[in-house]
Formats: structure tokens, sequence, C-alpha cells
């Protein structure tokens, strides 16, 4: 008999754990009457910020407003502005630059990490330059301490696309380790319910240490608004974080450290099982949280197909680099242009990877990758 389907991921199991708390949070707003920017929202606010080990935070509707939101907030709009970012983490943050006026500038990325090159960084900057936006992808952070000490030296304000960190971390200049959040001047994060933090629905924010960039982006989440009614911001958009969500967020905070040392569980199960495999795994870092559990072969569709006809969830994050995709092909990169962004975008496969994930799964996982990388 055919081993039972693993699927790619289960939010159900999740939300079975805290069904109580997250009843009871849903039914103290319902209670309470004030569903929008209330008691909910700055709350959390105060405890992500903690958490993060920010000084502020500010709740938004998405993470992909938060992109957007954290540009206008710099001043990082407008036809003379160029955002450096990459392009291996889908178009998120490309249509975030464009939404704000500036110009993408994509750069290659590391092919052991899969984030931003510090290297390529450096050589990118120009006078035109007014942001700087790695991308912390899969659960690790990209090179921080080297990519801020580029963003530092030239004047340029980081901003960190943490959509996919949830308390990651990694060692800063001091010897500490720093989460995801108070690298740069602003951190996005997205609540995307598949996040290591996720909502019952769409939810972002973003994090900084300066008062005055979080009043502004209190503003321009309000329509730019500096009292009711009366408009100071240009820019400004309707994107709140929303008080039942705000509420959901607050209870799953409290599991996010143990769901994250359960993702790091299951990334040394698969590293242990497939460790013999003709495949590419992640590179150790002690920091990562494992958003995603990502191989690489040089057989992946065939990989792929292989795992769906045994019932094992799998999927390509991301398939096509934003600098190929037909919609940004007037920005003018051509095939080629990122070589290191191309050849992993053929390679990458994202193999099962929640908390609730059992030993039992991960190794029929396992089984079915070598069966198939075997044939």
């Amino acid at each position: 008999m055919e081993s039972p389907a693993v699927p790619f991921g289960d939010l159900r199991r999740q939300n079975a754990v805290m069904r109580a708390e997250l009843d009871a949070a849903m039914a103290r707003v319902i209670e309470s009457g004030w569903y929008i920017l209330g008691r909910e929202v700055a709350s959390f606010e105060e405890e992500f910020a903690a958490y993060c080990g920010a000084a502020l935070c500010v709740g938004v509707a998405s993470g992909a407003e938060a992109l957007y939101l954290a540009l206008a907030a710099l001043d990082a709009v407008g036809p003379d502005a160029e955002v450096i970012t990459v392009a291996n983490a889908c178009m998120y943050q490309v249509a975030a630059i464009l939404q704000a006026g500036a110009r993408p500038v994509l750069i290659d990325v590391d092919p052991m990490t899969h984030t931003m090159d510090p290297q390529a960084l450096e050589a990118a900057i120009s006078s035109r330059t007014r942001a700087i936006m790695p991308v912390h992808l899969f659960g690790r952070l990209a090179d921080m301490p080297a990519i801020m000490a580029i963003a530092d030296r030239h004047g340029i304000p980081v901003v960190e696309d943490a959509a996919q960190a949830h308390g990651a971390w990694l060692f800063g200049t001091d010897g500490h380790p720093r989460k995801a959040g108070v690298w740069g001047a602003i951190a996005c994060f997205s609540f995307y319910p598949s996040k290591n933090l996720g909502a019952l629905g769409d939810g972002g924010a973003l994090t900084t240490s300066d008062p005055e960039i979080a009043a502004r982006l209190r503003r321009l989440r309000m329509y730019g608004w500096g009292s009711k009614y009366h408009t100071r911001e240009p820019g400004g958009r309707n994107s709140r974080l929303d008080e039942l969500q705000a509420a959901l967020l607050r209870v799953k905070l409290r599991y996010l450290d143990a769901g994250n040392a359960a993702r790091r569980e299951r990334a040394s199960w698969y590293a242990e099982l497939l460790a013999a495999a003709p495949l590419t795994l992640p590179s150790p870092d002690h920091g990562h949280v494992y958003h995603l559990y990502v191989i690489e072969s040089s057989q992946r569709d065939l990989l792929r197909s292989h795992l769906q006809a045994r019932g094992v969830g799998c999927d390509v994050h991301y398939p096509e680099p934003a600098h190929l995709q037909p919609a940004y092909a007037d920005l003018g990169y051509a095939p080629g242009s990122l070589p290191h962004t191309e050849t992993l975008a053929g390679r990458i496969l994202s193999l099962p990877m929640f908390p609730e994930l059992s030993r039992v799964e991960v190794e029929r996982v396992a089984a079915v990758v070598i069966e198939g990388v075997s044939r």
C-alpha cells in the first residue's frame, strides 16, 4: 500500500495547538467593538518590536505594502532614485520600487546563501542610489555585517526585506546575535499565513529604531494624514493591520521561538537523511529559521515530478527571476545578466517544512527524494 501523502505545509496542525487561545483572542476583539488601529494593534506593535530588539513597530496591511511604505518614508522615490535589490525573491521588491516611482537595480546573489552578494552591491552603487534592499531569503539573513559596512561607507539607508525571517539572526560586529529587523533603517515583515509568524489572513509590519521614521510610517499607512482628514505626507495609503489579525498574531508570537527551533530540528533531520544524496543542501547557519527547506538538483524538474507523483508536497521558490519576467522587460536585463540567480532558478526545490512535520514524514520525504535522484 502506498504511504500516506506528506503535505508541503499544514496550517491546521499549527492552529490546533493554540486553538483555544486564538478563539479567546477573536472573542476579545469582537466584544471590544473596535476593529481598526486599537489596543490590539498597539500591543502587538510593542511586543513585536521588543521581540526583534527594535525600538518601534508599525503594523500595516501586508508585507508588500511594507516595502513600498519603507521607500516612501525614506524618500527613496521618484525617477532619479535607484534602489538596489536582488531578483531571486520573486517580484515583490521590484513591484514596490516601481510603485515608489524609483528604478530597481538588480544584482546577483551568493550561490551558497542565495542572498545579496556584497561585492555585487559595492559595484552597483551610483550617485542615484537612494536605498539598498537586501532580502533575507528562506529563513536566512543576508550578509548584513558586510552590507551595512558598505551602506554606511556610502551613507545609503538599508531596508531589510525580512518577510521570510521572523526570528532569524546573525552575529553583529560586536559578537552579539542580532535578529532580522534591527540591522537597517527599516525592516519589512509579512504575516502571510504560511510565514514563520503568520496571521489568519494578510498582515505586515515595519520595525525601526528611529522615532521620526516611525511617525512618518504611521502617517503614510493612514492616507498620509497628519490629523484626521488633513493630509500631510504625499504617497500615503490605506494600509493598516486590523485588530483581529493583531490579536491573533499576539498569540502566535508566543509560539514563534518554539516553532523556529522545531524547524531547525527538522532541517537537521533532512541534512542527516540526505547527506549522501547527489544534491546541494542548505549551507549551515545557526541563525537560520528555515521558513523553507530548499535543496538544489541538476534534475530539479524530474525530481519535482517524481515527488508529486509519490504524494510528497514540494514547490519552487522562485522559478523565474524578476529580471526575466515579461512585466519587467523594459528594465533592460537580458538572459545571462545575473548568472548565479539564473542558475539557481533552474536548480532549487523546496521540500515540506513546518514545525509540526513528524520524523516519520521527513523520513518519507527523504526516501522519495533519494529514490528520485537515483533513477
